[in-house]
């Protein structure tokens, strides 16, 4: 049994590790092609991104793996592979209720990373990009890595989600983790600027955080940092 689980760990870390790599090269290529050169002079920075987001991998694929071997072999979990177990209205539902969560607890847990000890031990590594590129969204201290690691196999347990639309919450965090520090807002001026774009995080909010610190600190939405008074807006630099 343990061995099925050490497999398991490691082939949910090689899964992690090749999803950041894949996302990340691929923005990082569009990053290249749209502003050539906007990289240039921060190839030591991006290869500590990826030593650090490597790292980071093994740390989000343990519990990983865990979780996905109890699932398959002890019907662990709150996951369900049957369309009709659920009614298909809360199919959409399922993953905007894991997005909400994982969003609070990424709020209060990155304000506590910016407390001064807690930022001088660990947050600092991920804040060692300046700017951030494509290559940053893992790059974090392993305390901050497991912060974020837990989230995830932790709401399989709680919420009721299709394994799809697990995947389809696992998208969304790659992407707008790559996309929120590429540098530069990639996502076209009239929706980052629109309505439903004010309550949205895209790189020219997160872009903001890195530039001030103590402001906007929020993952996938706004109305924490609206809520608290953190939110500062966009940069002007993204």
């Amino acid at each position: 049994m343990l061995t099925a689980i050490a497999l398991s760990a490691l082939a949910m870390t090689v899964i992690v590790a090749l999803r950041y790599l894949a996302a990340s090269a691929l923005f990082a290529w569009i990053t290249a092609r749209r502003l050539p050169g906007f990289y240039a002079k921060l190839g030591p920075q991006m290869r500590r991104e990826i030593g650090w987001s490597l790292a980071s991998a093994a740390i989000y694929g343990v519990p990983a793996g865990v979780v996905a071997w109890g699932w398959q072999h002890r019907g662990w979990t709150q996951v369900y592979s049957d369309w009709d177990s659920y009614p298909l209205w809360y199919l959409p539902l399922a993953p905007l209720l894991y997005l909400l969560a994982h969003d609070a607890w990424f709020y209060w847990t990155h304000r506590w990373m910016h407390r001064p000890r807690p930022f001088r031990i660990a947050h600092a590594v991920h804040h060692a990009s300046r700017p951030p590129t494509a290559w940053a969204a893992m790059s974090f201290h392993p305390i901050e890595a497991l912060t974020g690691a837990v989230v995830i196999p932790a709401l399989v347990f709680v919420i009721p989600i299709h394994v799809a639309m697990l995947g389809v919450v696992l998208v969304i965090m790659t992407v707008m983790g790559v996309t929120n520090h590429m540098g530069w807002e990639m996502f076209p001026r009239r929706l980052v600027h629109s309505r439903l774009g004010g309550w949205l995080i895209t790189a020219s909010h997160h872009q903001r955080h890195h530039e001030e610190y103590k402001c906007n600190y929020g993952l996938y939405f706004r109305h924490w940092d609206r809520l608290c008074g953190t939110d500062k807006g966009l940069s002007a630099n993204a």
